[in-house]
């Protein structure tokens, strides 16, 4: 996420007014994670990658995924602040429970709290017919 927000910054001259700005984050975010998977097996002594594997893309798996993730944010974003908040530091920036609390200035048992209470409120909205 961190990557994701410095390349939009870096790169904000490139966003089109008009567009959505979810599926322009999504693509920094995507880039990013194809780049971090290729010099994960370039390190792992892996290099060489299969032309037709890599050259095939699946627009079905990409559209799918796209819908999810516009979904889900949607969803974070219903959610109260002090939840929103704790739901991207701890799942979307990956800070641990302790890291979290700190940073927010209140106790673990609150992170604890709240992540739980957001967890609910996106499997009701989610269990809810055309949500």
């Amino acid at each position: 996420m961190q990557a994701t927000c410095l390349r939009a910054l870096e790169r904000a001259d490139q966003y089109q007014p008009g567009t959505r700005l979810d599926r322009w984050l999504f693509s920094i975010l995507h880039s990013i994670w194809i780049n971090e998977l290729r010099a994960r097996r370039i390190r792992l002594g892996e290099g060489e990658v299969d032309a037709e594997t890599a050259l095939v893309f699946d627009g079905a798996h990409a559209i799918e995924t796209n819908i999810l993730a516009s979904q889900v944010l949607a969803r974070i974003g219903r959610l109260p602040d002090a939840q929103r908040e704790t739901v991207l530091l701890v799942y979307g920036e990956g800070y641990s429970y302790r890291e979290a609390a700190d940073l927010l200035g209140v106790p673990i048992g609150t992170i604890m709290s709240r992540l739980a209470s957001a967890r609910e409120r996106l499997a009701e909205e989610g269990a809810r017919p055309g949500a």
